[in-house]
């Protein structure tokens, strides 16, 4: 490391759990954050700040003047702007280290395999149910670490999935509810902040896993309430019967579902 990156990473370095070697293999892992929206925005910041070296940005959405109360990657200037663009600039931002990978797209079963193949762990920031079960069966078939968020109301609930050692999303949710089952963000409304402490419990996950560091959420789902301010866990299992992970899956191909927007279930 330079001069300079060993002041920038000082306080990382001075934990016996990460020290030098531990800030130098951060520095060549790659995180893909899949939406640079309310959970990724967070993600992102930490992630570029704590010099993980390459950082994917995974959107096609732009900013819109009603993101801004919880996606804070983004500024006002940049309504209007592509949301994978202006998260570059703030990264950039924050730390010229980091390169930048930009996928001006959504993802759909059709691009998702090729845009997850270089990363080492993923990032799942997306407010539906379509894009959190296409994720998850792509990671799970291509044994994909990633870290599962949602949030809704005063509400959010996170878990981490390594493929092959436990249980996946499908394992919880075995599939997306029927439209109009769950209302979405414009109609039931969430506190902003709420994504800032699942966005940033993300990132802290994804840094112990390219770390090798502490116990990850796996077979675990972490529910916070806002409200009475309180976490609590649920434990999960492998389902042997999963369609995706069990011991006879029957998904080997993605596909897209209709999307309907959040679905934190309390």
């Amino acid at each position: 490391m330079k001069e300079e990156q060993i002041e920038r990473y000082s306080r990382n370095i001075i934990l016996k759990e990460v020290g030098g070697k531990g800030q130098e293999k951060l520095l060549r892992s790659k995180v893909l954050i899949i939406g640079a929206g309310g959970l990724g925005s967070p993600a992102a910041l930490y992630l570029a700040a704590a010099g993980v070296g390459t950082i994917g940005i995974a959107d096609g959405d732009r900013v819109d003047l009603s993101n801004l109360q919880r996606q804070i990657i983004h500024d006002t200037h940049n309504v209007g702007d592509l949301k994978a663009e202006s998260a570059q600039e703030k990264i950039n931002r924050l730390n010229p280290d980091i390169s930048v990978i930009l996928h001006k797209e959504m993802v759909h079963a059709s691009n998702i395999q090729e845009i997850i193949s270089g990363y080492d762990f993923i990032i799942d920031g997306t407010d539906n149910f379509a894009a959190k079960f296409l994720i998850n069966d792509a990671c799970v078939l291509l044994g994909k670490p990633f870290s599962h968020a949602g949030i809704l109301h005063f509400n959010g609930q996170m878990t981490t999935v390594t493929p092959g050692t436990g249980a996946c999303y499908r394992c919880i949710f075995s599939a997306p509810p029927p439209a109009g089952a769950v209302p979405n963000c414009s109609e039931a409304g969430v506190l902003g902040s709420m994504a800032g402490v699942m966005g940033t419990l993300q990132a802290v996950e994804a840094l112990k896993y390219l770390l090798g560091i502490g116990d990850l959420l796996t077979n675990r789902l972490l529910i916070f309430d806002a409200l009475p301010m309180s976490f609590r866990e649920v434990q999960i299992r492998k389902n042997p019967a999963c369609p995706v992970c069990g011991e006879h899956p029957s998904i080997h191909s993605l596909i897209d579902y209709e999307q309907r927007v959040c679905e934190v279930r309390k």
